[in-house]
This record gives C-alpha cells, sequence and structure tokens, in this order.
C-alpha cells in the first residue's frame, strides 16, 4: 500500500459558520476538531484561527496560542500546520481604490509570520502569489514573499507551498533557487478558487510536470470537488486534504464535521489501495521538526 499524508483543514477564514453548524469557531472548538480529525486518521492539522465573538477571521496570536497548546496538550498525536497566509484580503471600492474598500486587511511579512515563528508549529503554509479571490484579491508581493519566505527559514518550520494558480509554482521555484526553502519542498495545489487553477485533471497533470524533481505535493478542490480532487491527488501520487475550509458538506445537502470528511476520506483511499500516514511516518519521511 502506497502511504498518503492526509491534511485536515478544519476552519479556514470564509464565511461559512451560517451554512455549518459544525464549523468550528473558538480556540477550544477548533481545537478540539483539530484532535477528532487526528482520532478519525488524519496526519496533519491545518489551522485558522476566528475571532469567538464574530466568527469570522482573527490575527490575534492569543487565538492561535490556545488553539495550538490545547492540541499540543491532548494525548492525540497530529502535525500542526499554521496558515501564514492571513492578513492579505484587499476589497476593491471605487470610493477608495488606492486603499481598498472595508474589509481590506493587509499584514506585513512580519505580521503574517508572528504565530509561526511564536507557536513554531512543524508547519505553516506559504502562499506563493496574489490572487484574484472571488470578488476580493489575495495580495502577496513577491518581496515580501521573499522576507516571508526566509522569516520561516530562520524558525526552522516546514513550508507547506500553496499554489492557487500555475505562475505561483513559478515563483515558488524561484524562492527555491534562491535558497530560501530548505529541504525537498512540499507543495500544495489549491485547485476551483474563484479565479485561480481549475480543479480538473488537466490542470493538476500540468502543475506536476512543472515540480522540482525533488518535491512532494498535495492538492485539494473546493466544493463538491473536494473528494473527486482528492482521490485523483492520490492516484497521481500525491497526498491529500479534506475540511470545512474548503467543503463544508459530507454528501450533497448533507452538513459534515472535519473527522466525518476525514473518516469518508479514509475510507475511499482504502478501497483505491492506499493507506493514511501516522504523523510519526510524516515526521521521518518529510524531515520534520517538533520545535516545541
Amino acid at each position: 500500500m502506497k502511504k498518503i499524508l492526509l491534511t485536515a483543514a478544519v476552519t479556514g477564514a470564509g464565511e461559512t459558520t451560517d451554512k455549518n453548524k459544525y464549523v468550528p469557531v473558538t480556540p477550544e472548538e477548533i481545537a478540539d476538531s483539530a484532535i477528532a480529525s487526528a482520532k478519525a486518521g488524519a496526519t496533519v492539522a491545518h489551522v485558522h484561527a476566528r475571532d469567538p465573538k464574530t466568527g469570522g477571521i482573527s490575527h490575534d496570536i492569543e487565538h492561535y496560542k490556545k488553539i495550538v497548546d490545547r492540541i499540543r496538550a491532548s494525548d492525540t498525536d497530529v502535525i500542526i500546520n499554521i496558515t501564514a497566509g492571513g492578513g492579505g484580503d484587499f476589497i476593491p471600492s471605487l470610493d477608495t481604490p488606492a486603499a481598498g474598500g472595508t474589509g481590506t486587511l493587509i499584514q506585513t511579512p512580519e505580521e503574517r509570520h508572528k504565530p509561526v515563528g511564536e507557536l513554531l508549529p512543524e508547519m505553516c503554509t506559504l502562499d506563493c502569489g496574489s490572487v484574484n479571490f472571488g470578488e476580493m484579491v489575495y495580495m502577496s508581493p513577491t518581496s515580501w514573499l521573499e522576507k516571508q519566505a526566509r522569516l520561516i527559514q530562520e524558525s526552522g518550520v516546514k513550508p507547506e507551498i500553496e499554489c492557487f494558480d500555475t505562475g505561483h509554482l513559478r515563483y515558488a521555484k524561484h524562492l527555491i533557487k534562491k535558497g530560501l526553502i530548505d529541504g525537498d519542498p512540499m507543495f500544495q495545489f489549491c485547485l476551483g478558487i474563484p479565479w485561480g487553477a481549475e480543479a480538473d485533471v488537466e490542470t493538476m497533470m500540468y502543475m506536476i510536470n512543472k515540480l522540482p524533481k525533488n518535491a512532494s505535493w498535495s492538492a485539494f478542490g473546493i466544493g463538491s470537488k473536494q473528494f473527486p480532487v482528492a482521490l485523483q491527488a492520490a492516484l497521481l501520487g500525491g497526498n491529500v486534504r479534506v475540511g470545512l475550509e474548503d467543503n463544508l458538506y459530507l454528501e450533497k445537502g448533507v452538513p459534515g464535521r472535519n473527522e466525518e470528511l476525514v473518516d469518508k476520506m479514509g475510507n475511499i483511499l482504502e478501497q483505491n489501495g492506499f493507506s493514511i500516514m501516522t504523523p510519526a511516518e510524516a515526521r521521518e519521511y518529510y524531515q520534520l521538526r517538533k520545535l516545541k
């Protein structure tokens, strides 16, 4: 059996809490959902923080600390992967086109790195470029990305290079060439986001063919594409990601919990001749360092 690294992306930053009551919001809920996902078989828990009062995105280091501390204090082993892609939201406004409209929040590389640098998870994401994200523009200027990559490198945390479009992969190879990514790089293809790379086999194959030879990769699709993209990724030699950040439903019309999505994906993988890596196996295979 080929072993697959399975990531559970337990909560994102989107306005999803009114569509699925199981989307975790408080630090305790997010941590508990990560733990439940690990018990269901997830290798990695990918973590965003939310504001417990509003349910919206939070960049508060204390919220991240509560999440990470609670996961670490549990008796369940899981690799923690903190987002480092927050604070890139630019909302266009005709009234203030240069400054952006209500909801615009742009953080510096240092601010985006703060939860990673202080809490030292084993992994963190590095979004390798700007992209039209629905009606928003996600902004990550190239000079900022170089600085952020260096901060991650100095911290000893393993970056998971997120590519929402083909040009992001091209820029990631620039960071590797500059020596800002240590060891064998890990990529995540983020497919189906309006308006990034499409969630189809042709796009996935293009991105696979452009990878450095020593790279590993994973892919996810959003909404109804979650399970088809994950299975296709496994069949093409990649790792997989599921979770409520990307898809709210266990099946059409049935809201799911993170652990249910993980369990469903685990069954799909097993039926197709795959098994899921344990966190210990992934740490050894991908040379991840436990820093705290």
